[in-house]
Formats: structure tokens, C-alpha cells, sequence
């Protein structure tokens, strides 16, 4: 079990800190209400030679190790090939909460393992939730938003992907042993707004809900490790292939 700091806000512009308790973690792909809406986003790992199990039916769920759960503002990795996807977060506890992260993926480790890549780098989290019940009503207007050194990376209504409800129905009849409460749901990513995966050091990212006046941000940067050590004692990412 992990304890998070979060704040909870209410509509009423009232907060509250809460110490968030979770025991698992999920990451949804391809969770979009319409299918066709999510090709774009699976040609766009195409061009780096990442291949959707399409064999699997959408949405398609990744377990998630509670190591990878992290809010700093540093995160760390080991190749220059590694980037961000904003992403609606659900937390199930004494109530359902929603918010944001960025499910940052090693891209190259992508292309011979997804859910190898999803553990091999962090699922950042923002420290804010919003009570379900409060946002549902106006749930389709917000908007998630990312930035990649300070450009703009995604730009996508929170109305591409299933409701925060119908997610959570997915994950319990395809997934044994869903806990009854204190767990998160990463719920899925969109197509970048160039149609090409970004690459940078600093990343930031955004929940927005124009008709109440109110977002959640969020923002870490990123330090490749492998890079500190000395070039000719490096240890290739990669096995050396030999005949």
C-alpha cells in the first residue's frame, strides 16, 4: 500500500488534504468511445516501430507496479528515447475522485514490450483530485492538455475517452481481483497535436474544466542517468546483438 499527499478541491472552491491510499494501479490503452478515434494515436507509435496487440480487444488494460507511482518534480530514466501522455487518473476510495497524470513510456523499450515499457518508467501523477460526483455533469467540457519543453504536445477533450464510470465497469469484468476501493486508473491517451511522439526534458501537463474556472497542472522533468556515465563505459540500452 502506498499513502500519497493530495488535495482534495470541491466545486465550491473549498480543499482539504487528504492522504491518498493505494494498493494497485491500472493503465488503460485505446479507451476512447469511439474506436476509430484511437488509429490515430496507434499509427502515430507505428512510426517508431511500436505495434498495438490489436489481437487484444480495446480497451486494452496494463497492470501497473506501485513503484512506478511517482509526484516529483524529478523523474529519471535511462534513455533519450522516452516521453509523456496526459492521461485522466480515477481513484476509488471512500468515493471516486478523478485527476490527472502523465504516463511517461520508454519508446524504445516499446517496440519489443508495452507493458515492459510501462514499467520501465514512471506514471506521474498530479497532486489534486476532483470529487466525481461534482464534475460529472459538466465531465464533457474539460479538456487535457500537455506540453513538451514548453510546446504544445496534446490537446483533446476529455469526451474522446470512456466516462470515468464506464472505464471502472471495463476493468472489473476484465480484471481478476480488482480491489473494492483504494486503487488508481490511468485511462488512456490521444494522438499527439503533430501526429508525432515528442521528445524533450521537461514536461507539463494539464486537467482543465473552462465551465467552472478551475484546472489541475502539473509539471517534472526528466534526467536520462545512463547518460552520466562516461562514454566507453557506457552499457548499451540494448543487448549487442551477436551471430
Amino acid at each position: 500500500m502506498r499513502e500519497i499527499p493530495v488535495t482534495i478541491e470541491h466545486i465550491d472552491g473549498t480543499s482539504k488534504p487528504e492522504s491518498l491510499k493505494v494498493s494497485r494501479m491500472y493503465n488503460f490503452g485505446s479507451a476512447t468511445r469511439d474506436p476509430a478515434t484511437a488509429i490515430a494515436h496507434q499509427q502515430e507509435v507505428a512510426k517508431s516501430g511500436i505495434h498495438i496487440a490489436f489481437d487484444v480487444p480495446a480497451p486494452r488494460i496494463y497492470p501497473i507496479g506501485l513503484h512506478a507511482l511517482d509526484t516529483s518534480d524529478s523523474v529519471f530514466v535511462q534513455s533519450e528515447r522516452t516521453s509523456g501522455e496526459v492521461e485522466i487518473v480515477i481513484h476509488v476510495g471512500d468515493e471516486i475522485r478523478v485527476g490527472v497524470g502523465s504516463d511517461h513510456t520508454d519508446r524504445s523499450l516499446e517496440t519489443v514490450s508495452i507493458p515492459g515499457s510501462k514499467q520501465a518508467c514512471v506514471n506521474h501523477l498530479a497532486t489534486v483530485f476532483w470529487p466525481w460526483e461534482e464534475v460529472a455533469e459538466t465531465w464533457d467540457d474539460c479538456v487535457l492538455r500537455s506540453w513538451v519543453n514548453d510546446k504544445l504536445y496534446q490537446d483533446v477533450g476529455v469526451n474522446k475517452f470512456l466516462s470515468p464510470p464506464d472505464i471502472l465497469t471495463v476493468l472489473r469484468e476484465r480484471v481478476d481481483k480488482v480491489p473494492e476501493r483504494d486503487f488508481l486508473v490511468y485511462c488512456g491517451t490521444y494522438v499527439s497535436v503533430d501526429k508525432a511522439l515528442g521528445f524533450g526534458d521537461k514536461w507539463r501537463y494539464q486537467l482543465a474544466a473552462p465551465q467552472n474556472s478551475r484546472q489541475i497542472d502539473a509539471e517534472y522533468h526528466v534526467i536520462d542517468i545512463l547518460n552520466e556515465v562516461k562514454a566507453g563505459f557506457r552499457v548499451p540500452f540494448f543487448n549487442p546483438q551477436k551471430g
